[in-house]
């Protein structure tokens, strides 16, 4: 669901009923991974540029959203970043530098786990700021995405909302696998104590930083599988919007070193060269 700047979405109001089949989740992965590759491949060529950030609740699925975009993508035009609490280093200084340092050079794309909206949430919620910093970090961040659309970078916000028994479910589940174990901590415990206090932060989040050109998109996530194929269409058409997706053609003296050395056939490279014109 998309946040509408003058008509801002409560997280009470999400329909959290949809599912998604085995069969058709598959299907939809399949082809939204190929468009992915396809939207690199021209980001590549083109010089675009875009940043995802993904936000929501412990436990929501947003780790493993991120899994099924990096494995359609080549790492070395792909970054993500995990953002944790700073280290002293940024301490001392903005909170907005370290977000700054990590975003995307030219024709690439880096996708945040947790984000600079940890100002407004977790910083807000667990006291961990001043009251008079963090009311004005609002500003602060609509400003600085303002900047980084004015510069040409595409942005799409990911919100993943679940239910609080949803998330009790997932936690007991994590330590159950063993292979999982390492991804709940006491915070994930701890945080559930505040779910109100951030539930407020987080409509309040929602309505003063989602923009009609940087809007805010939440994603009911108590269904994994139709989490991931609804969070994945929304970066396609937004990633996609205005592009041309064609296969990058080899310039011409590629074309004539393929001639001489490989063994194709002369309608093939007539073929490209006839698109390259």
């Amino acid at each position: 669901m998309t946040v509408a700047p003058n008509d801002p979405l409560r997280l009470s109001a999400v329909d959290m009923s949809p599912r998604l089949g085995k069969k058709r989740y598959h299907a939809a992965l399949k082809e939204l991974q190929f468009s992915l590759r396809a939207i690199q491949q021209a980001y590549l060529f083109s010089g675009d540029r875009a940043v995802l950030v993904f936000e929501g609740w412990d436990a929501a699925g947003k780790g493993g959203t991120i899994r099924r975009i990096s494995a359609a993508l080549d790492p070395r035009s792909f970054k993500v970043w995990p953002i944790g609490a700073p280290r002293d280093y940024y301490l001392d200084r903005h909170y907005l530098l370290r977000f700054m340092e990590r975003l995307p050079p030219t024709g690439a794309i880096s996708a945040f786990d947790r984000s600079w909206y940890g100002r407004v949430l977790v910083e807000r919620v667990e006291g961990l700021t001043p009251d008079h910093r963090w009311s004005v970090a609002y500003d602060e961040i609509r400003d600085f995405e303002r900047m980084l659309l004015r510069d040409g970078t595409r942005l799409v916000k990911l919100f993943f909302h679940i239910t609080p028994d949803v998330q009790l479910k997932r936690f007991e589940a994590r330590l159950r696998d063993p292979l999982k174990r390492w991804k709940l901590t006491y915070e994930d415990f701890r945080n559930r104590e505040k779910w109100d206090h951030y539930v407020e932060a987080i409509d309040d989040m929602l309505a003063r930083t989602s923009t009609p050109d940087a809007p805010w998109h939440v994603v009911p996530a108590n269904d994994k599988r139709y989490a991931r194929i609804h969070a994945l269409r929304l970066v396609v058409d937004a990633l996609s919007y205005g592009m041309t997706l064609e296969p990058v053609v080899p310039d011409g003296k590629v074309l004539d070193a393929a001639h001489r050395v490989l063994d194709v056939d002369d309608d093939l490279i007539a073929d490209l060269r006839g698109r390259t014109d």
